[in-house]
């Protein structure tokens, strides 16, 4: 047994995880596609100055950043919308409005491990940079909906969490509250729902509120408010609304977003947050230094909870099952009961491969039973036996427990049209 271990927060990906990642990869590639979205990709490595100057000097703390041998200070990416705030301003003549890009790929973040948050983990990213208005949160909000339905999970499983920015800055000029204040209260409220009172009070004491008022005005904000009766229509025109529940507690990015925030909650497990995201129509003429002013919106989802989420829910764990024996499983096992026919075994497994037929065989000289057993354990919907009866040779259904003989010269094409019909047997059901 090594002596060595992964580092903290950090991941090792066994072919059972490596396939878990691959299939929340490409499920959110397939559904963002679907939405017309294209995908691009950014470095793991970035100037650290570039996330100071969307978070500030604090963010620092939850970095990987350390200095390269030319003394640069760069930084393990934390996340991606800086990033693609830097590309797309660097080159937002060449492209449409609205840019509809999606990424998948590794951030790090310096923070104390725990269920559902690791130091490293995989994030999905949708933005729509050059517009940001109600039909754009709707677009993206649709996304997230669907990509939770794409994986199995159901209506009675997660809802979006959804609020407006707008509707505090209304809140605090209408109680007379100097701007300045608005990080700090906007502080108080993300942490309300886990703050101790006596806490909440004096906070809002500081700065000339109740917490009676507070609440009285997140009590009198639903989905009739004006801030939401667009993105209302919107959605429910879609027949998404029922996934939506307006929630003033969500505020998000304390200084990064600007107008609608949202976030993807489970219902039954009390997990983190799945996804979250909004408008932040200040970035690009943050990372710009004012050179292109462009309107963004977008959301992240991670597949550290999500994975937690598919795994406890028995609509999402139906399709992740599925999709983990097709990952880990094979057409056909080539069964060498004569080892005078390896040649022409080998030959066959070539052909069926360069078919796209996914194909494995015994290396070296091994009993039927053995190779057999193989086959099972590989999960092989077909066994294939070059034997005495070359140049026929023997398909062996190990589903159906049925079997017929095929020339060799037809083995390609009947195995194709086999493989066509559906599976049904003991290892399906």
């Amino acid at each position: 047994m090594s002596t060595f271990r992964t580092v903290k927060g950090f991941r090792d990906f066994f072919p059972e995880e490596c396939a878990l990642r691959n299939y929340i990869a490409d499920t959110w590639r397939v559904v963002a596609r679907r939405y017309g979205f294209v995908e691009y990709e950014a470095p793991v490595v970035e100037s650290t100055d570039l996330f100071r100057k969307k978070s500030g000097n604090e963010i620092t703390a939850q970095l990987f950043c350390f200095r390269d041998k030319a003394d640069r200070e760069i930084t393990l990416r934390p996340e991606v919308t800086p990033s693609l705030a830097r590309m797309a301003t660097a080159r937002q003549r060449d492209f449409k409005k609205p840019i509809k890009w999606f990424q998948i790929g590794p951030c790090f973040r310096y923070e104390e491990p725990q269920e559902g948050r690791g130091r490293e983990f995989i994030q999905f990213n949708a933005d729509i940079l050059g517009d940001s208005g109600p039909a754009t949160a709707a677009e993206l909000i649709s996304l997230a909906i669907d990509t939770m339905r794409e994986f199995g999970v159901s209506a009675d499983d997660f809802i979006i969490r959804l609020s407006n920015r707008e509707i505090w800055n209304g809140f605090l000029a209408e109680k007379n509250i100097a701007p300045d204040h608005a990080t700090t209260f906007l502080g108080i409220i993300d942490k309300i729902e886990r703050a101790k009172p006596d806490e909440t009070e004096k906070k809002l004491g500081e700065i000339g509120l109740t917490t009676a008022e507070v609440r009285a005005f997140m009590a009198s904000t639903d989905e009739n408010h004006p801030a939401f009766a667009e993105l209302k229509a919107n959605l429910t025109a879609r027949g998404l609304w029922q996934h939506v529940r307006i929630d003033a507690t969500i505020v998000r990015g304390l200084a990064y977003y600007t107008g609608v925030v949202f976030e993807v909650f489970d219902l039954k497990h009390g997990l983190r947050a799945l996804a979250g995201g909004g408008t932040y129509d200040k970035l690009c003429a943050l990372i710009s230094d004012g050179n292109v002013d462009m309107p963004a919106a977008g959301f992240a989802m991670g597949d550290v909870v999500l994975g937690i989420l598919l795994k406890r829910t028995p609509g999402a764990q139906m399709k992740l099952t599925s999709a983990l024996l097709a990952a880990s499983s094979i057409d056909a096992f080539v069964v060498i009961a004569d080892e005078a026919q390896r040649p022409h075994a080998l030959a066959a497994i070539q052909q069926l491969r360069a078919a796209g037929i996914r194909i494995d065989y015994p290396f070296g000289s091994q009993k039927v039973g053995k190779q057999f057993q193989a086959a099972e354990d590989r999960k092989a919907r077909f066994a294939l036996v070059f034997g005495a009866e070359y140049p026929e040779v023997i398909v062996k259904n190990l589903v159906a427990r049925s079997q017929t003989s095929v020339p060799a010269v037809n083995l390609v094409e009947e195995v194709l049209k086999m493989l066509a019909e559906p599976a049904i047997g003991p290892l399906i059901a």
